[in-house]
């Protein structure tokens, strides 16, 4: 029996977790020693993974990967690294869909932040070409592919190649590129290819600017991430989560980028959506108190209302989705199960329907499936749309 049944909910967050090593082997070998020298990201694999490994190819422990789908996290879930794995997962759960995201890639592995233009675009092409590939075993795993946004004049040819590869989606950093703003006019032949493809541009959690180390030396003792180490989120670091892509999407509206392309969508994938009713509500006062802006007279509507028809977010299952619909509007919310990170939980629908109780049977639907239909465009198969028991009856 599948998770989801008699419904058809599409998932706007799911990963791979790479083993060691996975990426370098997608690098054309003439980047790889400088790809280990400047990351640090050597092909080998661990004694600790090397076990992660073995354990998915044996017989005992794979019997119980059906009951223990949603049980199972990181290495231990079934089709986490394997590929060929992933559509029985997919079965398991009974997703219609599923947008697949890196686990070990998802900052680039801050060679933007280092200068390293070269090295970070070859980075993203071999993540792209790493993604369509592991994606290729099933046509419901939407691939996203990556476009670093430090060469202007690279980055629509970094995403047409992604696209031809079999990339779904595209995803961008949240935080600036050096040196220059996201809305730069030179970028538009990026947004260009993608809204001419049909398929959308993503934010997703990794790819902000973080908090500062500054605001941990409080003099009291070190507080550890939930994975008991210090490289993921606090409850004070994860406060710094939505900043950037706030200030990014705020240039993109106001600078126009959202308005010279109406028909491109945008997604904040694993960013949480608390943010979001306020972020609308103050692009919309500080356009009315700088109104004589000539760039704020060309706007098509107001920021609010460009957000609403262009921009879908993800909550976090522990938010009030509701309320985050009742101030923003039901249309901007999509469902996602961060498949198989511990952060997505052991049930995310029932959290997500425990919470959306008292809601519409129409804002449901908008939740678990209109949206994300909305939001994916051409990159989603009309034949996926809905589960075909669900489209029968």
């Amino acid at each position: 029996m599948a998770y989801v049944e008699g419904q058809t909910v599409h998932d706007a967050d799911s990963h791979i977790m790479e083993l060691p090593g996975t990426i370098n082997r997608y690098i054309e070998p003439r980047f790889r020693d400088a790809f280990v020298e400047k990351t640090g990201r050597k092909d080998v694999l661990p004694e600790w993974f090397a076990k992660a490994a073995d354990k998915q190819r044996d017989p005992e422990f794979r019997a119980g990967a059906e009951a223990n789908i949603l049980l199972r996290k990181n290495y231990e879930a079934l089709g986490a690294f394997v590929a060929e794995d992933r559509p029985k997962t997919l079965d398991y759960l009974g997703f219609a869909s599923q947008l697949v995201f890196t686990t070990a890639c998802l900052s680039n592995f801050g060679l933007e932040q280092m200068g390293e233009a070269e090295l970070a675009l070859e980075a993203a092409r071999a993540h792209n070409r790493m993604m369509t590939e592991f994606c290729a075993a099933d046509r419901r795993l939407l691939a996203t592919g990556y476009v670093p946004l430090i060469d202007r004049a690279a980055a629509p040819r970094i995403a047409r190649e992604a696209i031809a590869l079999g990339a779904k989606a595209l995803v961008i950093p949240s935080r600036h590129p050096p040196g220059f703003s996201p809305s730069h006019v030179e970028l538009d032949p990026l947004w260009a290819v993608a809204q001419d493809a049909g398929v959308p541009i993503l934010f997703h959690v990794g790819g902000e600017e973080k908090m500062s180390r500054d605001y941990l030396e409080n003099g009291l003792p070190f507080v550890k991430d939930f994975h008991g180490g210090d490289e993921n989120f606090t409850s004070l670091t994860f406060m710094a989560i939505p900043l950037s892509v706030w200030q990014t999407l705020s240039a993109l509206v106001i600078d126009g980028v959202f308005d010279r392309f109406p028909r491109l969508k945008f997604g904040a994938i694993e960013l949480g959506a608390s943010w979001l009713p306020s972020l609308m509500k103050f692009l919309d006062s500080g356009c009315a108190a700088f109104g004589k802006e000539a760039r704020l007279q060309k706007l098509s509507a107001t920021p609010s209302e460009i957000l609403r028809r262009q921009l879908r977010v993800t909550p976090y299952p522990h938010e009030d989705v509701a309320w985050i619909m009742a101030n923003a509007g039901q249309e901007m919310v999509l469902f996602s199960s961060d498949f198989p990170h511990v952060e997505g939980g052991r049930n995310p629908l029932k959290r997500f329907n425990d919470n959306l109780a008292g809601a519409s049977e129409a804002a449901k639907r908008a939740f678990y499936r209109d949206n994300f239909i909305d939001l994916m465009g051409a990159g989603l198969d009309p034949a996926l749309h809905d589960l075909p028991e669900v489209q029968a009856a």
